[in-house]
């Protein structure tokens, strides 16, 4: 019985060091921790308050000195405040502003509002085709294939890219907002998002156990049969888009100068016009990955005809520069960055002086760009339109403006950024061809380095 009893205390000893030899916590290894924490006074007195507040009220730096107020030397005409509500349409809501600006600016308008439930409609019409296509270019590869797991893991959702805006408009064009308004389904979309996405893969199941000898065209019949389900329940959530309509174009004062029936194609292609497929050009600064490259990211697009997301690497110097030439020729631009990283929402402004967490936590948070980018820490997750640049008299940047689209927060409805804050965690921005170098148009002769449609790097826009 004691040669038992010693066994299984000489077994427990030797399982403990082995997991403790194995890099798990064992009681010494706690104990050598936790006597790191002293609990001082000014320790005990900054729990006490975290206990009971919000971590960032803590934090806020009563210090910034830096002045982020409204006074910008250069700023895009542009009007009204738009409102995602709760849905991931960053992207399509920055991409119409985008465009309103210009066809304010360019006819004179006293204002525009754009509909982002009709092309919101058709963005979910082509997210399903391509997910349902890509399910049958894929339905011979096992369901483990990394393709067909990111298929299954990502069906649709609300989130998307310029690329996403450029085809959308392309193909469809866009209409007034009250002529195809917001819906509770448009304004909410998680419900919509959850129902479509669930359809989609009981779909996928039936289309990758078809028959291998199954005919490609009743596999497409079938495929146009399961469109027609996700047309009802677009339909009826977000209101069938329109054809034709009829509209009244007013001058600055609100006079009516001209009413007119248009398609919605037509209708862009009077008030607006850009070809925002071959004019336009994404911007990245990734410094994780070489620059004076030319990226593709496969199957990063919103329409299985469309176009996947392309874009130049470039340091974030050529950047700027090619931003203050836009908006000195009163034109907008997709701009889309880490927008969680600092953001001040009472006062609107996006600013790494903000808040000093080093200081309430006593350690400091030291990673640069590409390190954050290399660790997961970091990456674009909203757009916005780029407005405004702060120039001061001796050619120096002080900082930057975006139009939002969170109703009317942050400074009327915009958000003020610092020049720091802007090279550490702006990500991608589209500028016309007109403003880019010639050295840097031409780097889009390469053959672009094709990248992989899961790369976490590469999630869509949709806080």
């Amino acid at each position: 019985m004691k040669k038992t009893l010693f066994i299984i205390i000489l077994f427990a000893v030797i399982h403990a060091n082995s997991k403790a030899q194995n890099g798990s916590i064992s009681a010494e290894t706690l104990s050598q921790i936790s006597k790191t924490y002293a609990n001082t006074a000014s320790d005990k007195a900054i729990r006490n308050a975290i206990a009971n507040t919000d971590i960032g009220k803590l934090a806020e730096n009563a210090g910034n000195r830096t002045q982020l107020n409204g006074d910008f030397s250069h700023k895009v005409a542009t009007k009204g405040i738009t409102n995602q509500k709760s849905s991931g349409r960053c992207w399509l809501f920055t991409g119409l502003n985008v465009l309103r600006a210009q066809a304010i600016a360019q006819h004179n308008l006293p204002e525009l509002q754009l509909s982002h439930n009709y092309n919101f409609f058709y963005d979910q019409l082509e997210k399903s085709n391509l997910f349902l296509q890509g399910i049958i270019d894929t339905r011979t590869k096992p369901v483990d294939d990394r393709m067909v797991e990111w298929l299954l893991k990502n069906p649709i959702g609300d989130g998307g890219t310029y690329t996403g805006v450029a085809d959308l408009v392309a193909k469809y064009g866009v209409v007034p907002q009250d002529i195809m308004p917001e819906t509770n389904s448009s304004n909410s979309t998680s419900r919509l998002n959850n129902l479509l996405a669930l359809k989609l893969r009981e779909f996928a199941l039936e289309l990758r156990n078809m028959p291998e000898n199954t005919k490609p065209a009743d596999i497409t019949s079938r495929k146009i049969e399961m469109l027609g389900t996700v047309y009802r329940i677009l339909a009826l959530n977000l209101g069938e888009p329109v054809q034709k309509f009829t509209w009244s174009r007013k001058n600055a004062e609100g006079k009516v100068i001209e009413t007119k029936e248009y398609t919605p194609l037509s209708f862009y292609n009077e008030l607006f016009g850009n070809n925002l497929i071959d004019n336009y050009v994404m911007l990245m600064n990734d410094p994780s990955r070489e620059f004076y490259k030319v990226y593709e990211i496969d199957f990063d697009r919103h329409m299985y005809d469309g176009h996947n997301w392309l874009y130049i690497n470039l340091p974030i110097e050529d950047i700027k520069n090619m931003a203050v030439k836009s908006i000195k020729a009163n034109k907008a631009m997709y701009f889309s960055c880490d927008v969680g990283k600092f953001l001040n929402r009472e006062k609107g402004t996006l600013d790494i002086n903000n808040f000093d967490y080093e200081s309430l936590f006593g350690t400091t948070f030291g990673m640069n760009k590409k390190q954050r980018i290399m660790t997961f820490a970091s990456g674009s997750s909203h757009a916005m339109s780029l407005i405004a640049v702060d120039i001061d008299s001796d050619g120096n940047i002080k900082k930057w403006m975006v139009e939002n689209s969170w109703g009317d927060t942050g400074y009327k409805g915009n958000l003020i950024i610092s020049d720091e804050w802007f090279g550490e965690y702006m990500f991608r921005l589209v500028v016309e061809k007109q403003f880019i170098p010639t050295n840097i148009l031409e780097l889009l002769n390469q053959k672009p380095v094709r990248l992989p449609a899961w790369d976490p790097m590469f999630s869509a826009d949709e806080d």
